[in-house]
């Protein structure tokens, strides 16, 4: 009897992840559509692009070392221990359950429910640096963040070993910091290096207004990014377990979903906050912006991400004020940073992932205070201080540091930033590398109307 419970649960697993990853995979589809509708028509098909081929890079470079990296770098490694060589050496791309294998039915989607969240961190940096950035530098960057910062963050925030959550207290249920402040600061690091989009400010740097070029592709595509989310919210999940195999009272005596700290949740507690975070996000945005479109569908997202956190763990109506106060700060620091710094984010990507996911991670530090960060006695609690040591690691030494750096690099080698020339026709127009040949049309064009 038991061996006949634990393949149902094995075969519920598995296709459990399995329909997390094709909703997931919409994330992607609303960041392509959203990306293109606050493109100009110059620039639509280089921004497709350029998402598009996130898919392939990614999925190889994860598959090759990105997945091997989480298992083996929860304990930093040296900070509580070295590497996890036996588990990393289970999941590497030559281990035999890194393939057809009847044995093993989880690994498979377990592996892509992760590569879909590392999709997600690469597509997030690619809106903010939309109609600048050449493809080679913008595809780099995104292995760069897809199969190596983000995952390290994972390892050690994301785990249930991981050295943050033991020492920290670190709590980060469904990503505000794991995937959000860290793509959000990496977004950050890059912009930093690759400068505005030409006319954005004035000459004396006051910020010009680029209005979205389709509204209602924008729209649709952050609807599409919602509804995405459940899938990204459930994957974050442990579908089942049972209480003997965790070894621990906490969960009761009954078979539980658990976050992927192995602390119980259930899908309609997620269900309900998801609903009431993204609720209070979008009040909030449509308030503070004057019921501006733009910024109150990127509420809506700002608003999830913040709760996100602790979303396991808050009341509904918490839920709606922490998505409700996370949106006004980010919405603040948006145009606080693009007029102080010149910071021109195309898409508020820093703001609704970065600035809202910092603060997400600060504001569950406060209020789930003293809950258990894990199952394991020894474990740190839950606390303001390891939140805000979590959140300053997610944004600033994974996130920003690598992303400012590998954009210098880049961008002393003359492969960060398209030339002036094409940014000024579209990068549609032409190849990227053929300034010449844009060169000579520009002065063709002003010669024409002189």
């Amino acid at each position: 009897m038991d061996n006949n419970i634990d393949a149902l649960t094995t075969v519920f697993t598995e296709f459990y992840y399995w329909v997390t990853i094709p909703l997931m995979f919409l994330i992607h589809v609303g960041f392509c559509m959203y990306e293109v509708g606050v493109s100009r028509r110059k620039n639509h098909l280089h921004t497709l692009m350029k998402n598009t081929m996130i898919i392939p890079l990614v999925t190889v470079t994860f598959f090759l070392f990105g997945w091997w990296i989480y298992w083996a770098f929860p304990n930093g490694p040296f900070i509580t221990g070295g590497l996890e060589l036996e588990m990393g050496a289970a999941n590497a791309p030559w281990s035999e359950t890194m393939a057809t294998h009847l044995g093993d039915r989880i690994t498979g989607v377990f592996w892509a429910a992760f590569l879909l969240f590392s999709w997600t961190a690469a597509s997030i940096v690619s809106g903010a640096v939309i109609e600048r950035i050449t493809s080679g530098a913008f595809w780099l960057l995104a292995v760069v963040i897809g199969s190596g910062a983000w995952i390290i963050d994972a390892a050690w925030g994301w785990h249930y070993a991981g050295w943050m959550v033991v020492k920290l207290g670190y709590h980060d249920a469904y990503a505000s910091g794991v995937i959000h402040a860290i793509a959000g600061g990496f977004a950050l690091g890059v912009l930093v290096v690759l400068g505005p989009r030409l006319g954005k400010f004035a000459a004396d740097g006051t910020p010009r207004d680029i209005p979205p070029h389709n509204p209602w592709l924008v729209c649709v595509g952050l609807f599409i990014i919602y509804t995405g989310f459940w899938g990204f919210y459930a994957a974050c999940n442990v579908p089942i377990i049972s209480p003997e195999a965790l070894e621990s009272q906490i969960t009761g005596e009954t078979w539980t979903a658990t976050t992927i700290y192995l602390t119980p949740t259930t899908l309609g507690a997620i269900t309900f906050n998801f609903l009431m975070s993204l609720s209070g996000g979008m009040l909030v945005a449509c308030l503070v912006s004057r019921a501006d479109p733009f910024w109150t569908y990127s509420g809506g997202l700002a608003g999830i991400i913040t709760a996100s956190a602790g979303n396991d763990l808050y009341h509904p109506i918490q839920a709606m004020f922490i998505g409700g106060l996370g949106t006004f700060i980010a919405y603040r620091m948006h145009f606080f940073v693009e007029r102080r710094f010149r910071i021109d984010d195309a898409v508020g990507a820093i703001a609704v992932h970065g600035y809202a996911g910092f603060a997400g991670l600060v504001i569950c530090g406060f209020v789930l205070w003293g809950h258990p960060a894990s199952v394991y006695e020894g474990y740190a609690s839950i606390n303001p201080l390891g939140q805000f040591i979590g959140a300053i690691i997610m944004f600033g030494v994974l996130g920003f540091l690598p992303g400012f750096v590998v954009a210098k690099i880049l961008s002393l080698f003359g492969l960060l930033r398209v030339p002036r020339e094409i940014e000024l026709l579209g990068l549609d127009y032409a190849d990227e590398h053929d300034a010449e040949a844009a060169r000579r049309d520009v002065h063709d064009d002003v010669r024409s109307l002189a």
